[in-house]
């Protein structure tokens, strides 16, 4: 029997594990039932490693021991502190990943070693490159990263097969992301994504928390703004008050002894209407809705023309994004599966689809970005050394492999240096710098001499490019791993024995998570039973692959095995679609 691929949504507020089962995608939940992980990690006073609800609930006492929305750190340089140590942002993420690990190996009672993971569809390679780092430092191989709107279309369109495009409004707790997606005869097609990788529900508690501080400093004088414990009592409240206000009208927000004035104790107690918080969030909702103008755009769609707008994630709750998206699109959206539990449901049908299970929806996605590099051109009616030529545009199904042909531009020139860059502007140093590497040795040729370079992104959205001299085949390739977060093998080693001693244990390495003979047989042998039907390029890399994986089972190279053996598994799903 193939071994399950567990689905997960690693939220920035909460977090969730499913499997597919039975024909249908189930969220697992733990020893006492409950199927929503809190993404929060802390210490307690005995040192004790805290993870989900009761570290939440730490928060109030010891906010200094207690982190809290990491997922908005992935990819950065940043480092939070618990207890006397630093932790990375994949660290972090890993602990969380770490317990739902536990939580389905409890529920399941097997080993789980393999997992789809999601992240917002706007992500960046960077992000996504520490998302997978995380996973791999929680002793979990990551089979697929897929974008969370996309895991959200499938777990809605699980088993429907009428034609239908689809406005998935993805708004969680640190990010949004809008996808326009067609669904036809059980395929989940994305058409075009756009998002903010910085506004979610964490924006609306904390104009809640500002509000509560002018009121404090209006009323009673005092400022407790540099206070921690009170500032995690009054965050508190204001995420209660948040909740609370999707159902009523009004609601208070009410702190006995929160600060101290003159001796004087000071309460907090506060009434607040929706009417009153609609009007603080209104800028962040309006924001979302030029996203999914921007989106409808670009996928050559007017409103009228969307069938049915679904709704991911908690902060979708909230009656101001229901009746805005119900004006703009003059329907009502859909929610009769739970906005918080639909993208891990879909990632678990996304990881048994992987393994051959027949399931009802296959899923092709997009690239969020554009890719390409800079060149000498034309900026503005002037000649400019870095001009962006994209390469792979947004909103390109992928995986994709696209190439452009560049020249030197002096005699004998026997270098050129390479720039990546992802984002829309025409101005190249406008874009994100996601990489670089220089090609050296090319031959002594004449000013004019072609240079080909290919860009290559695969199904997590990973990107790798290659330059290759025409004349002479001299070909450098980099896979780009952003150097701020991708972690190399002595580093995830390092992750894991420091994440596993918080756990008490070692965490299970890569290596107990490669896959068995008989599993790379079978895959081996399907990749040959393709050698017949596929195209020339096709071919060609299957042919390479199941070289490479051969050199590296020889060698003992489990690292480059596991590579190998997933670019391969990915050809062949890509193929099958």
């Amino acid at each position: 029997m193939t071994e399950e691929i567990v689905g997960i949504d690693l939220g920035t507020t909460n977090s969730e594990i499913a499997v597919y089962r039975d024909g249908r995608p189930a969220v697992l939940g733990d020893e006492q039932g409950r199927l929503i992980l809190p993404s929060v990690v802390g210490l307690s006073e005995s040192g004790e490693l805290l993870v989900g609800e009761a570290a939440r609930n730490q928060f109030l006492l010891y906010p200094e021991r207690t982190i809290r929305s990491i997922k908005r750190r992935m990819g950065s340089e940043e480092r939070v502190r618990l207890g006397e140590r630093e932790y990375t942002p994949q660290e972090v993420s890993a602990i969380i990943l770490s317990r739902l690990k536990e939580i389905a190996e409890q529920r399941l009672d097997r080993p789980v070693r393999r997992a789809v993971i999601t992240v917002p569809a706007y992500f960046s390679d960077a992000q996504r490159q520490a998302t997978r780092d995380a996973g791999e430092i929680a002793g979990l191989e990551v089979a697929r990263i897929i974008n969370e709107p996309t895991a959200a279309a499938l777990a809605y369109e699980a088993g429907q097969h009428q034609g239908k495009r689809i406005l998935v409004y993805d708004l969680g707790g640190g990010t949004f992301d809008v996808s326009v997606v067609r669904i036809e005869e059980g395929v989940v097609e994305v058409i075009s994504s756009h998002g903010n990788n910085h506004l979610g529900g964490d924006d609306f508690d904390h104009k809640l928390v500002e509000h509560v501080l002018e009121h404090l400093k209006l009323k009673h004088d005092v400022d407790v703004s540099d206070q921690p414990r009170a500032m995690a009592r009054i965050q508190r409240s204001a995420e209660e008050a948040k909740k609370r206000l999707s159902d009523h009208a009004f609601t208070r927000i009410t702190e006995e002894y929160i600060a101290e004035r003159s001796g004087t104790p000071v309460h907090l107690d506060l009434e607040l209407s929706r009417s009153d918080y609609e009007d603080m969030i209104t800028p962040f909702i309006e924001e979302t809705l030029g996203a999914v103008h921007i989106a409808l755009e670009a996928a050559g769609l007017a409103s009228s023309q969307v069938d049915e707008i679904l709704l991911v994630g908690g902060a979708t709750r909230t009656p101001l994004v229901r009746r805005r998206l119900a004006e703009v699109f003059a329907m009502d959206p859909r929610g009769e599966v739970d906005p918080d539990l639909c993208v891990a449901m879909g990632a678990a049908i996304q990881g048994a689809a992987m393994t051959g299970t027949d399931v009802s929806a296959v899923l092709v996605d997009v690239t969020p970005y554009t890719f390409g590099t800079s060149a000498l051109g034309d900026l503005d009616g002037e000649l400019y050394p870095y001009t962006f030529v994209p390469i792979v545009a947004k909103n390109t199904p992928i995986p994709v492999r696209r190439s452009e042909v560049f020249f030197t531009v002096s005699d004998q020139q026997q270098t050129v240096e390479l720039r990546i860059f992802q984002g829309e502007n025409r101005d190249a140093l406008e874009n994100i710098q996601i990489g670089e590497f220089q090609v050296t040795g090319l031959s002594k040729a004449p000013a004019g001499n072609p240079v080909i370079v290919e860009l290559a992104l695969d199904r997590d959205g990973i990107l790798q490019v290659a330059a290759r001299e025409k004349i002479t085949g001299l070909e450098r390739r980099i896979t780009i791993n952003n150097a701020i977060s991708r972690y190399d093998d002595a580093q995830l080693e390092a992750a894991r024995q420091k994440v596993g001693a918080l756990f008490g244990e070692q965490t299970t390495s890569r290596e107990s998570a490669a896959p068995s003979d008989a599993e790379l047989e079978s895959l081996l042998a399907k990749a040959r039973a393709k050698l017949d039907e596929a195209g020339e390029e096709d071919r060609t890399e299957i042919i390479d692959l199941i070289e490479a994986i051969h050199v590296a089972r020889s060698n003992g190279d489990t690292a480059a095995l596991e590579t190998a053996r997933g670019q391969l598994q990915d050809l062949l799903f890509y193929l099958e679609t």
